[in-house]
């Protein structure tokens, strides 16, 4: 999910929407991505050798 959409306002007009807002949040409990196994070798890189790689 991108960042932007976690800080916005979510402004509920009606019953019905407040449900599916609920109904929506209760399916998606207990929800976790799946495991990702990678076929190719590779390597974490953070910080700055992030920057380093963009000079």
């Amino acid at each position: 999910m991108a960042t932007s959409s976690i800080t916005k306002d979510i402004v509920i007009r009606d019953k019905k929407a407040s449900q599916q807002l609920i109904s929506a949040l209760e399916n998606a409990d207990g929800k976790c991505s799946q495991e990702v196994s990678y076929s190719k070798a590779h390597k974490e890189i953070r910080g700055e050798k992030i920057k380093e790689i963009f000079k």
